[in-house]
C-alpha cells in the first residue's frame, strides 16, 4: 500500500491518542483513505478512539452503499456511525427548495426564480447533509475535544481539488481535516482496496460507473448518468428527479435535462411534461435577460429602492414568469414593486439595528 500525507500538524495530534473520525460514502476513496489511516495508527500505536462516519443522504443513496460501509467497519474492527438530517434526505431537500423558491418569488422575497438542485458552486447538499450533520454528531460524542477529521480527497480527482493541502485546522470548530490519500492515484485506490480483502462497491466494475456518491450526481458525466439510469434500483428515482424538473423548469445539471438521459423510462405524460418544461425553461430565461445586473440579489438585498424604470423592468419580467409558471405572484406593477421595496428595506433596517444592539 502506498505511503500517506502526513504533516507535524496531525502527527501532534495522534501523538496525543486525538480523536479520529474517517468519513465514508461507500465509495472506493474513502474505503481506501479508511484503509490507510488505519493501518498508518496502528503503526504508531495510537491509543485515541477511531470511529466511521457514514451520512446517509436517503433515496439517493444506492442500496450497496450502506453495506460496503458496515463491510469496512467490520473489516477494520471500528464502529460505524451513521448519521441522517432531521429534516428529510436529499431529495426530499430539493423538493423542499423547489416549494420555497416558489413562495419566495410570489412574495418577491427574491428578483429571480432560486434552482431547486445542487450546483457545483453552491453544493448544499455535502454541506448540509453531509459536514453539518457530522460535525453536530463528533461534537456530541466528543464535546470540546479536538478531532482529526479524515476525508479521501485526491488532487488528481478534479482542478479544484488539486489545491487540496494535506491538512488544515478549521477557525471555529476543534477539528483538523486530514487528507492522507491526497496525493494517490486512482491505481493506488483500487490497488489498496483490492489488496486488502475488502469488497468494492459494484458500482464500479458491475455498473460501470467511474464515481460512486448518489445515483445521480450533479457532479457526474453523462456516461456515468447513462450507467446509473439503467440499474433497476435507480428508475423510481430517476422519475422522481425528473418530475421535479418538469415542476421547475430547471434542468437537473444547468444545460442537461435528467430526462434525456433515460426517456423510454418515462410515460407518454412525462414526456410531455418534460418536454413543456423546457419550453418553459427557455421564455423565463429571456424575460429574465431584461433584468439588469444591478437589479439582480446580493448579500443584504435589497440596498436601495428601485428606479421606475427599473421597477417597470420587473414588473413585466414577473408577470410573465408568474404567467408562464402557473404561479400567483402579488407585486406585479410599479406602484406594488415600490412598496414591497421600501418594506423590505424598512424590515431589513429593522432587524440591522437589532443586531447591533446584540453586539454592543
Amino acid at each position: 500500500m502506498k505511503a500517506i500525507a502526513i504533516v507535524t500538524l496531525v502527527s501532534d495530534e495522534l501523538a496525543k491518542d486525538a480523536p479520529v473520525a474517517i468519513g465514508v460514502s461507500g465509495g472506493k476513496d474513502s474505503q481506501a483513505a479508511a484503509l490507510a489511516t488505519f493501518r498508518y495508527l496502528d503503526s504508531i500505536s495510537h491509543g485515541g478512539p477511531r470511529i466511521l462516519v457514514h451520512s446517509d443522504l436517503g433515496v439517493v443513496e444506492w442500496d450497496d452503499s450502506l453495506p460496503v460501509c458496515e463491510r469496512l467497519a467490520k473489516h477494520l474492527g471500528a464502529e460505524l456511525l451513521v448519521v441522517r438530517r432531521n429534516a428529510g434526505d436529499l431529495m426530499e431537500r430539493w423538493e423542499a427548495r423547489w416549494r420555497s423558491s416558489v413562495e419566495r418569488y410570489e412574495k418577491l422575497s427574491t428578483v429571480t426564480l432560486v434552482p431547486c438542485w445542487s450546483t457545483p458552486s453552491m453544493r448544499f447538499c455535502t454541506s448540509e447533509l453531509k459536514t453539518h450533520v457530522i460535525r453536530a454528531a463528533l461534537k456530541r460524542r466528543y464535546g470540546g475535544r479536538l478531532i482529526v477529521n479524515v476525508t479521501g480527497v485526491r488532487r488528481d480527482e478534479s482542478s479544484a481539488r488539486a489545491k487540496a493541502s494535506i491538512a488544515d485546522r478549521e477557525a471555529e470548530q476543534p477539528i483538523i481535516n486530514w487528507r492522507p490519500i491526497v496525493d494517490w492515484t486512482v491505481q493506488d485506490v483500487f490497488s489498496a482496496i483490492d489488496t486488502s480483502g475488502v469488497v468494492l462497491h459494484p458500482a464500479y466494475r458491475d455498473f460501470g460507473m467511474s464515481r460512486v456518491s448518489c445515483r445521480f450526481c450533479i457532479m457526474s458525466n453523462i456516461a456515468d448518468l447513462t450507467a446509473a439510469a439503467a440499474q433497476p434500483e435507480s428508475h423510481d428515482l430517476f422519475r422522481r428527479m425528473v418530475a421535479l424538473e418538469s415542476a421547475s423548469s430547471f434542468a437537473f445539471q444547468g444545460a442537461r435535462w435528467l430526462g434525456d438521459v433515460a426517456p423510454h423510462l418515462l410515460d407518454e405524460k412525462s414526456q410531455r411534461a418534460l418536454a413543456t418544461a423546457k419550453v418553459k425553461a427557455t421564455e423565463r430565461a429571456l424575460f429574465e435577460k431584461f433584468i439588469t445586473p444591478s437589479m439582480l440579489y446580493v448579500k443584504g438585498w435589497p440596498t436601495r429602492m428601485l428606479t421606475d424604470t427599473e421597477a417597470d423592468i420587473l414588473a413585466t419580467t414577473r408577470q410573465a414568469i408568474s404567467g408562464i409558471l402557473g404561479f400567483r405572484s402579488a407585486h406585479l406593477d410599479r406602484a406594488s414593486i415600490h412598496a414591497r421595496y421600501a418594506e423590505l428595506i424598512a424590515d431589513k433596517a429593522v432587524r440591522d439595528a437589532r443586531k447591533r444592539k446584540v453586539a454592543a
